[in-house]
């Protein structure tokens, strides 16, 4: 495969990087070749584009979708320091705490859109530096807006889809 792939637009500290239509082209034909290889040509890209053996009883279908990865990586950009380290500190938190504890709330960023459907009806909340937005109003917690579209007591992080719903007591075995 030819590596006529640049970073030349790349913003810093995003991960993310510029292409050009043709470089796009060339990454879609790229990646559909791949799927005509035999498997010993895909292991021999893992280890060009990775730098390591590709472990050992991985499937054909997750090495060609690593490779396809690795190469639209190389064109728009990995992720960006703070997604790097935000997964490795969810990596661990999943290693030290376990899976019953663990919680990947989402760090909402303002500008980020929630939608939820409720009744035949999608409802949209605009994430704002200072709380939420939806319909015109701003509110300070998720929780209110969750509410005012329910007409009963949600939690705005588990309506929206945030947190999971917490289990009842029975359902974990106590009374």
């Amino acid at each position: 495969m030819r590596s006529t792939l640049s970073r030349a637009g790349a913003r810093r500290g995003s991960g993310e990087a510029s292409a050009t239509h043709g470089q796009l082209v060339d990454i879609e034909t790229e990646i559909t070749a791949l799927e005509k290889r035999a498997i010993q040509e895909l292991r021999a890209e893992w280890r060009k584009l990775y730098r390591a053996e590709p472990p050992r009883r991985l499937s054909r279908d997750l090495i060609l979708r690593a490779i396809a990865y690795r190469i639209q990586e190389r064109t728009h950009g990995g992720l960006g320091l703070a997604t790097k380290r935000r997964l490795n500190a969810l990596a661990e938190e999943l290693k030290t705490k376990g899976a019953s504890h663990f919680d990947a709330a989402a760090v909402l960023k303002p500008g980020t859109k929630l939608v939820r459907e409720w009744h035949g009806r999608a409802h949209t909340v605009m994430v704002a530096e200072d709380g939420f937005e939806f319909d015109g109003q701003r509110y300070g917690s998720l929780t209110r807006v969750a509410t005012l579209i329910t007409g009963v007591h949600w939690s705005g992080p588990v309506f929206f889809g945030l947190r999971k719903r917490p289990r009842a007591a029975s359902e974990r075995g106590h009374e």
